[in-house]
């Protein structure tokens, strides 16, 4: 590590509160920061980032702490920029500020900010802090002398704007590329997230509006009571599709009434990307059309989808062939071009994890897995509160659990995946003596206590069973939540299942787990996918303030 001064060393592993308000808010005024820093400092902080002279000098009189000082200005290409002269940074130093930051990014090197860094080093004999937005202008402000950097412009360059959560990954990656300490900031949303910032090897952590935005942290709070809080009284309505391998689903949900109208057309899946495009865009079309028929202007729609997606880009990262050419296709860009509204697409069982947690039975739980069967098997799980994606949004893909390697082949690629031994078509396959021909007929039969249906779903939950153990042996949750078009008016699916897990799962009688059915019914998926476009207004809300 480069030789760094003491003002930045005595930050090491510590808490950095900054210490901002916007123009507007109600605690916007030196006195008010220096309240915040005063509380900062008693809950632990080991340092203070604050805006401009007269906060700088308000808290250097309150409080003994470091500070990180930045001066926030327009500039005359119409945007703010982080210390954007010489004489700002001299000002703040001449305020109290201990360490100065300023825009490293692209932009700010346009601006001299390599220079300026240099300068402010040399003539003003305090450390300089790079904020940046990738590990190119990282490695570069650390070769100009950089004392440490910082990510807190990450998601508000042109380049990074698809950037909206925490990124412990970038954490490490920045760690990897640079010699200097790196103190993460940006989107730091609550403690467990700044220990992951530690862990993933930052310095110290810096955390603002999670801290002292009190209209913030209410907002999130009433958000959580009410997401629908989220949408503007004029925009009521969202668009929910829920595109299976089958059959599309769609609707309109308003935000007091829940749905509105639904429909169901099936899906061109053998049709390949661009039959698949046009079909979401005449539903999509056909359910905005119904919307403003209503006189409300929907605020977004969101698509749930089999196949891994990127929630914030809307793009299919990976598709098996149940949806044939579907890897690769960006879903929210090619609709949003042709709806003219917001656009957010999700993998269908996350999308049905969501709807649970809004609306449904897992509302009031914290750890809970979704298992959806139908065409395939899919898979979500909330952990801790929270949406489980995976690193690379891969996660949760319980339908290709691998039971047996030699078992039949999977539209993964592979063989004997859970997938292949628990979906509709399985449940025809083991119902086969008795000539059904499809898996609502085998349901309706082994309801009606027909052996050769109740043999085949007993069958079909052992298979759907060792794959549930797995995931309740690694994940501990509080209930399984079955939904898709298999678990529709099929009670013994469920009895069954319960009958199978608890011999397949140590130590069961300690867990409590429930198995629940879905309670949202057969258009749960339109309700995910609204709660899809309703999480990502819910996310641009938060991180465009």
């Amino acid at each position: 590590m480069n030789s760094v001064g003491n003002a930045i060393l005595n930050l090491k592993h510590r808490l950095i509160v900054s210490c901002q308000a916007p123009d507007g808010d109600a605690f916007r005024s030196p006195e008010a920061m220096a309240q915040f820093a005063i509380a900062a400092l008693e809950g632990g902080a080991g340092g203070i980032r604050a805006n401009g002279p007269a906060d700088v000098n308000a808290i250097r009189r309150s409080v003994a702490l470091p500070i990180i000082g930045i001066s926030k200005r327009l500039q005359a290409d119409g945007r703010i920029l982080i210390t954007g002269s010489f004489e700002e940074a001299r000002e703040l130093v001449a305020a109290g500020a201990d360490i100065i930051a300023l825009d490293c990014t692209r932009r700010g090197q346009d601006y001299g900010a390599l220079e300026r860094l240099a300068r402010i080093k040399m003539e003003l004999g305090v450390p300089a802090l790079a904020d940046i937005a990738t590990v190119e202008e990282a490695v570069q402000a650390a070769g100009a002398g950089a004392d440490a950097v910082l990510p807190t412009l990450r998601g508000y360059t042109p380049e990074t704007a698809h950037v909206r959560t925490f990124e412990p990954a970038f954490i490490a990656a920045l760690c990897k590329a640079v010699t200097v300490p790196v103190l993460a900031e940006g989107r730091i949303g609550n403690p467990q997230e700044a220990a992951e910032a530690l862990a993933a090897g930052a310095f110290a952590v810096v955390v603002g509006t999670a801290i002292t935005r009190p209209g913030e942290i209410a907002r999130r709070f009433a958000l959580a009571l009410d997401p629908f809080r989220v949408l503007p009284e004029h925009k009521r309505h969202l668009i929910g599709i829920d595109l299976g391998a089958t059959n599309t689903k769609y609707g309109v949900v308003d935000r007091e009434a829940g749905i509105l109208k639904t429909w169901c057309d099936p899906t061109p899946a053998s049709g390949g990307r661009q039959a698949l495009l046009h079909h979401l865009s005449q539903v999509a079309k056909r359910a905005v059309e119904f919307s403003r028929a209503q006189h409300a202007e929907p605020a977004a729609a969101g698509v749930a989808t089999a196949g891994w997606v990127d929630p914030f880009t809307g793009e299919v990262l990976y598709a098996t062939e149940n949806l044939p050419g579907w890897t690769g296709t960006p879903i929210a860009e090619g609709l949003r071009a042709e709806l003219g509204l917001a656009v957010a697409a999700e993998n269908d069982a996350n999308a049905l994890a969501l709807a649970e947690k809004y609306f449904g039975v897992g509302k009031p739980l914290q750890n809970f897995v979704c298992v959806t069967l139908g065409t395939g098997v899919g898979g979500a799980c909330f952990i801790d509160g929270r949406l489980n994606r995976g690193a690379h949004f891969f996660g949760n893909a319980l339908g290709h659990i691998q039971l047996d390697p030699n078992g039949p082949p999977c539209t993964c690629g592979r063989r004997g995946c859970l997938e292949v031994y628990a979906n509709a078509a399985a449940l025809v396959r083991y119902a086969g003596e008795g000539g059904f021909a499809r898996a609502e007929d085998a349901i309706r039969a082994a309801n009606a206590g027909v052996p050769a249906a109740r043999k085949a779903m007993r069958t079909l939950a052992g298979h759907l069973a060792r794959g549930c153990a797995s995931v309740v042996s690694l994940l501990d949750p509080e209930a399984i939540i079955l939904g898709g078009g298999l678990v529709e008016e099929n009670p013994c699916l469920l009895a069954d299942l319960e009958a199978e897990l608890p011999a397949l799962v140590p130590a069961w009688e300690r867990r409590a787990l429930r198995i629940s059915v879905s309670r949202l019914g057969y258009y749960g998926g339109v309700l995910g996918a609204a709660a899809v476009a309703l999480q990502a207004l819910m996310r641009e809300s938060t991180t465009s303030r």
